[in-house]
């Protein structure tokens, strides 16, 4: 007997039915002598007469069923259980057992516990039993098309929660995916035809773009493990008129059959297998990892087989992790010990910097940090890997723990040395700890002491992203140009070295053979390590100048001094915290001047102004602390 029966427009399994009289109209009625359960094999119920039969039904089958919306699951004896996928990359069948069929999504669950709490999520979400109609049938007719940089997917209702759907896509990501491409862009100059790998594709609308807009430079590969996934990626490719292979040797093969057919824009190959495993088989320049969660599991593998002066992007979704919440998951993942700082998404770009730097070394090989973001749903991090033990060797030298003041938030990382010191706490800037009882200080890390940018990259994303028209990027991209220089956005020339910039590209063009070259302006750049929070630091009672208006003076007092994209209130600048105070104190006005003892209300608050009227403030002598505002005695 067939075990799926069709119901409209969806097809659901035998095991779901209305009432217990259906399940026993499944039995073979006609003809005497023993039947078979339709819902055991032989091996577990041998057949039998047709009263002990429906008995059997009733007691093991329909006594054990879980209600929802009018059906009745019940469990299920059959091998319908889906294939799984080895290590090997082949298809092996799972163990037999007893097991449920979701109405809604298909899903063949073991335990009637589990069971229950997956109908419930659904039911939390709002799912009906034609959630799913489109998926399981096999039919595109319940989904949307979504077009992001002149590129169509075909996406489900329920495309924005992963664990729904296997067609995951979020439409606030659109800034990671610009950020890749731009990046993809600046490499395809250097060297061609590039091998790229998405390692997790969902819909594949990365991957899409890649081919769809660098055509002949890249040779694309789509990867996702999700059966379901696959299918939408190859619908997404004949949707934006791309031809699917799914290996090269096909393609090679087939190069006469493309040459005649002009309709297709390319070729992108689509795998279905595991990361590491498809990592560990082939070589790539570029790889891009997106898991849902974190991609610690996968840095091994990816440092494996990339080639030389390739580059690597990591995505980190998992937000609670990196952000400080989930501190015994922290250590477990990443082994770093963290606290809530002000400077907390700075941290969690520089720890997944120092765990993709350990993998690396591990197989001989250095990185150096093209690029680091951290915004509100994810951490971006874009590594150039650069081959050779000795590379290996100077990027574990910047992996070093860092000292925290709980007291002020006052930072410095440890200094270059291997023998002990007699206090840690001189080191601080700060004298918190001869101040306050008890220790002041804890120890974070280790972390990635190095530069997080590379202003040359920098700029070359900046003009890959104007040839291309992506717009949207470019005011991210034009801050952190000025945060890689630690410099303001006013004195600051984004398209000025620009042509100096594409005139090395030419040049490197023109190297025999095409050669891999790093650009000679592609130097990281050092720029002080944190930031600090204005608002968290100001002074009580007194009003603080504007941001904008405030980084001036720090740069009249001769320091350096810019705005971080990691918080909208922070200030990078390699002044340390009391300078940072003092400066702030100085150019800082009352925010109630009766309270004031010895100035009355109708007095006039000129000596207290005078700071600020002063159009051209006077550098302040740092040695010295700074004077603070005193009333009058008279």
């Amino acid at each position: 007997m067939d075990p799926t029966s069709t119901s409209g427009t969806a097809e659901r399994h035998i095991s779901i039915q209305q009432s217990l009289a259906d399940l026993k109209n499944l039995i073979d009625i006609e003809g005497a002598g023993k039947k078979t359960c339709p819902l055991c094999p032989e091996e577990k119920f041998k057949p039998n007469y047709s009263h002990k039969l429906r008995r059997h039904l009733q007691h093991l089958h329909w006594k054990v069923s879980i209600d929802f919306e009018g059906y009745r699951m019940c469990i299920c004896h059959l091998a319908c259980r889906r294939m799984k996928t080895n290590l090997n990359g082949e298809q092996v069948p799972v163990r037999i057992g007893a097991h449920y069929h979701c109405i809604v999504c298909s899903a063949t669950i073991a335990r009637r516990t589990d069971m229950i709490s997956h109908i419930t999520r659904h039911l939390n979400k709002g799912d009906t039993e034609a959630s799913f109609t489109g998926a399981s049938s096999g039919q595109l007719s319940s989904t949307e098309v979504m077009k992001e940089v002149d590129t169509d997917v075909h996406v489900f209702p329920n495309h924005t929660t992963p664990q729904k759907t296997d067609s995951f896509f979020n439409p606030k990501m659109k800034p990671n995916r610009q950020l890749i491409f731009c990046t993809l862009a600046v490499l395809a100059q250097e060297r061609k035809p590039l091998e790229c790998l998405d390692a997790f594709g969902a819909t594949g609308i990365m991957g899409l773009q890649w081919a769809k807009h660098l055509g002949d430079a890249v040779r694309v590969t789509i990867n996702d493990i999700n059966e379901g996934s696959v299918k939408m990626i190859g619908e997404n490719c004949h949707l934006n008129r791309m031809k699917v292979v799914m290996n090269r040797k096909e393609e090679e093969e087939d190069e006469d059959e493309v040459e005649e057919n002009d309709d297709t824009l390319g070729t992108i190959e689509v795998t279905q297998m595991d990361a590491n495993v498809l990592m560990h088989l082939r070589a790539f320049d570029f790889i891009h990892l997106d898991p849902f969660g974190t991609a610690i599991n996968y840095f091994d593998a990816t440092f494996r087989n990339v080639r030389n002066l390739g580059i690597v992007s990591v995505t980190s979704t998992d937000i609670s992790t990196l952000y400080c919440k989930a501190l015994n998951v922290t250590m477990r993942h990443y082994g770093c010990n963290i606290v809530r700082t002000e400077y907390y998404k700075e941290v969690a770009a520089r720890m997944v910097i120092a765990s993709m730097a350990r993998a690396a070394a591990r197989c001989n090989k250095g990185i150096e940090v093209l690029l680091a973001v951290a915004l509100e749903h994810f951490v971006l991090v874009v590594v150039r890997v650069l081959r050779g033990p000795s590379q290996a060797d100077e990027s574990l030298k910047k992996i070093r723990r860092l000292i925290h003041c709980q007291w002020c938030e006052e930072r410095v990382f440890y200094k270059k040395c291997h023998m002990l010191e007699e206090s840690a706490y001189q080191q601080l800037p700060c004298d918190c700890h001869g101040s306050m009882p008890g220790k002041t200080a804890v120890e974070l890390g280790p972390l990635w002491s190095g530069s997080l940018f590379n202003t040359g990259f920098l700029r070359r994303m900046l003009f890959e992203a104007v040839q291309h028209g992506i717009e949207d990027i470019h005011p991210l991209l034009k801050n952190l140009t000025c945060e890689s220089e630690c410099t303001t956005l006013k004195h600051h020339s984004i398209f000025g070295p620009m042509s100096h910039s594409s005139q090395e590209k030419r040049k490197g063009s023109e190297l025999p053979g095409n050669a891999a070259k790093r650009q000679k302006g592609d130097i990281p750049s050092e720029h002080p390590p944190f930031y600090y929070s204005i608002h968290r630091h100001s002074i009580r009672g007194m009003n603080i100048p504007k941001i904008n208006k405030f980084l001036p003076y720090l740069t009249q007092a001769g320091f350096r001094v810019g705005r971080t994209h990691f918080d909208p209130t922070g200030i990078r600048t390699d002044a340390t915290l009391a300078q940072l105070k003092a400066i702030l104190m100085k150019y800082s006005m009352p925010t109630h001047t009766d309270s004031l003892p010895g100035i009355h209300s109708h007095a006039s608050a000129e000596p207290i102004s005078e700071p600020v009227q002063d159009s051209t403030p006077k550098p302040l002598e740092i040695d010295q602390p700074a004077e603070e505002v005193k009333p009058e005695s008279g």
